[in-house]
């Protein structure tokens, strides 16, 4: 058995605002349910720009390999040769002026009047045991902005051993600085039992959000990545001034975490020798997906700082800096996570549902298909009173009119959808 092993019982998985992002990336898929009369799934891939996959027929050298954490400065021609180059639509820049042109900041400020840190927050905030006096604008629309350009600079590489989805390394790459870091490394990586093993890379250009499709399909992922955000961080009611809606992103931190009322360090044993929690240091739910358990802490330090140890020392920053908060929520939507797509590639149109997830009712892609790669225990709900389905696509269709964005036809419930 490997020391690589994350706790995704169903137990912990309910417990999690969304499925942990590093113990997706590195878990044994569970078997499909009904899969005896199940179609099954498609399994030719397929090169894109944003998510490359590609079937290596080499083992790997541990001899050339680098230790967990290490850097490695690389030429051009070896990113173009290990990197699929780095294209010039996706830079930083680029990113920043797609933001602005899907989303201008006066809308943005309309659809969100009580974000954390704005001033109608403060007002309501005012005598509250949550308030603040020095409450920045977390969800501000310049620190997204900024979260765009910094993912845009950010490569992913994830690589897997063919028929052993535990086995896996995972690299990121500082486009800017052509610096190469090795991010996570299963322990049977390279092991006897899989070192003969095929290997399978997917690659993730960061510069990609908001950069791909048509148009409508660019704002349509805009307008469900902000849905989906502030159903996770909403403080609306019924009656609330305004209406529920406009208060998307609220929160960034979960209660019972923040106040005490649960004290629990939310540190995996399994995962503590390779992302040890900090004394006196808990990890509960923080940022725009409440990011929880040290390996993610661990997992998103290492991607957006290169060194792991940043926001386990200091997982406080993930609710102090919203340009950090914002970040962890782009790179998860951008990631595919086994046998699920990514977000993003479900709203730009670039997944296609094979037999087996059209069976599961997971067929029509669109924004509903992203509630069930996020949350796969929101599955067949309607948009009934009290469903977290009503609001999350209550935000979507109220950011998609401010966009002038028509949606009629696209689903945007899971009623039929079974878990990928």
């Amino acid at each position: 058995m490997t020391v690589w092993k994350f706790p995704l019982s169903r137990n912990m998985v309910q417990r999690s605002m969304i499925a942990a992002f590093s113990a997706a990336l590195l878990m044994t898929p569970l078997h499909a349910l009904a899969a005896d009369e199940a179609p099954q799934a498609e399994t030719s891939p397929t090169k894109t720009p944003s998510s490359t996959t590609a079937s290596a027929q080499i083992t790997g050298n541990p001899a050339d390999s680098l230790a967990i954490g290490e850097h490695r400065l690389i030429s051009r021609k070896e990113i173009d040769r290990h990197w699929d180059g780095l294209d010039p639509d996706y830079t930083p820049e680029k990113s920043i002026e797609a933001v602005k042109a899907l989303l201008s900041e006066e809308d943005f400020e309309a659809l969100f009047p009580y974000r954390l840190g704005s001033a109608e927050w403060f007002n309501v905030a005012k005598g509250k045991e949550y308030y603040k006096a020095d409450q920045t604008d977390y969800f501000s629309y310049d620190n997204l902005i900024q979260a765009v350009a910094e993912v845009s600079n950010l490569k992913i590489k994830i690589r897997t051993r063919q028929g052993a989805p535990s086995a896996q390394e995972i690299y990121r790459l500082d486009k800017d600085a052509r610096v190469e870091t090795l991010v996570v490394r299963s322990a049977d990586f390279h092991s006897a039992e899989y070192i003969t093993q095929a290997i399978d890379t997917v690659i993730i250009d960061g510069g990609t959000f908001l950069k791909e499709g048509f148009k409508k399909d660019r704002k349509r992922e805009l307008a469900a990545f902000l849905a989906n955000l502030s159903h996770e961080t909403g403080g609306g009611w019924a009656a609330a001034p305004g209406g529920p809606l406009r208060w998307g992103l609220f929160w960034n931190e979960n209660i019972a975490g923040r106040t005490g009322v649960n004290m629990d360090a939310f540190v995996d044993p399994a995962s503590a020798a390779l992302y040890p929690g900090s004394p006196d240091k808990r990890y509960y739910g923080r940022g725009p997906i409440m990011l929880s358990w040290n390996f993610n802490y661990g997992l998103f330090s290492s991607i957006i700082y290169g060194d792991k140890s940043v926001l386990l020392d200091h997982p406080e920053i993930v609710a102090a800096d919203g340009k950090i908060g914002y970040m962890t929520a782009i790179l998860f939507w951008m990631t595919p996570q086994h046998p699920k797509p990514s977000a993003h590639d479900v709203m730009v149109g670039r997944w296609k549902p094979s037999p087996l997830e059209k069976f599961r009712g997971l067929g029509s892609p669109g924004f509903g298909t992203t509630v069930m790669v996020l949350n796969g225990l929101e599955a067949n709900l309607g948009e009934t009173e009290g469903s977290p389905v009503q609001r999350r696509a209550g935000h979507y269709r109220d950011i998609t009119g401010r966009m002038g964005v028509d949606i009629s036809g696209e689903k945007v419930d899971t009623l039929g959808m079974r878990p990928f």
